[in-house]
């Protein structure tokens, strides 16, 4: 698990990105979507919106580990978190997180009884983010090549949990 502290750098880098791709198992082969965070702050445990006939959440009724990644490449900020799913049919975090973006994919409305909360509670991840430039890291790029046992410094890499 991470600190309140780190919990909150995560959300930092993730909030702007929005969509990220979840990823399940679909039997033995591993499937992603774009899914679409509706939550505005980050305590552990991420929400998405989704239909309960959707394939996904067979796929993680089968197996509740999944990963999420996020990627802002203008910004060099990537994000992969692993953790496990469960669709949540809290009818007041249904009716909390609705807004006009999901209701465009939900044309029956937060009480259609297809439509639940899929929570992701996060137990472990990795982030990157580059503190410089694109020139800056295609220097340390040609750089790294031209020296013999060298890797380009790009920025920060941080694990946590597991």
């Amino acid at each position: 698990m991470s600190s309140p502290e780190h919990k909150q750098k995560i959300w930092k880098m993730i909030k702007d990105i929005k969509v990220g791709m979840l990823v399940t198992m679909d039997h033995d082969t591993p499937r992603a979507r774009p899914m679409h965070l509706v939550q505005e702050e980050y305590d552990g445990t991420l929400w998405f919106y989704t239909r309960r006939s959707a394939e996904k959440v067979f796929e993680t009724e089968s197996d509740h580990d999944v990963c999420l990644s996020f990627s802002d490449q203008d910004d060099g900020v990537y994000v992969s978190l692993s953790g496990k799913a469960n669709l949540n049919d809290d009818r007041e975090l249904i009716h909390k997180y609705w807004n006009p973006f999901v209701a465009a994919w939900f044309p029956e409305g937060k009480d259609d009884p297809d439509v639940t909360l899929l929570e992701i509670k996060v137990e472990m991840g990795e982030h990157w983010k580059s503190k410089e430039s694109k020139t800056y890291q295609l220097y340390e790029i040609a750089k790294a090549n031209l020296k013999k046992d060298a890797t380009p410094d790009l920025g920060e890499n941080e694990k946590f949990g597991g």
